[in-house]
């Protein structure tokens, strides 16, 4: 089950993510395969962000591991300083995790508005 909000009044993924969580996936996405683990996402996202602005490491773990409940992320384990530690990996593309928004949304709707929704979609199209 999806936990997103969304918000009508922001442009792009924001409509759906935080300003540190669009970084966090944005680079998730750019290293593709290779992954990354908690701690080089929290850093880079922190590097981002500028002066005055940090996330706590927490904030970003909960956030990667809700991706990966809603299968927008996958992960393997690996074994490093510490134990074992998830490497998160990219399960849906910016395409996908866009449609994945949309298709939600629709499904939400449809399900308590159905003859308005397919009404409201037939217009749209």
């Amino acid at each position: 089950m999806p936990v997103f909000k969304f918000d009508p009044e922001k442009r792009g993924l924001r409509k759906t993510l935080r300003e540190y969580e669009e970084i966090a996936v944005r680079y998730i996405w750019s290293v593709g395969e290779e992954g990354a683990g908690s701690g080089k996402v929290w850093g880079h996202v922190n590097e981002r962000l500028g002066e005055g602005k940090s996330i706590s490491r927490a904030s970003i773990i909960f956030f990667l591991n809700r991706m990966v409940d809603e299968g927008v992320l996958d992960f393997r384990d690996a074994t490093g300083k510490g134990g074992h530690h998830r490497i998160y990996i990219p399960k849906l593309d910016e395409r996908g995790y866009k449609k994945y928004v949309v298709q939600t949304l629709v499904e939400s709707v449809a399900r308590d508005f159905p003859t308005v929704t397919k009404e409201a979609l037939q217009d749209y199209i």
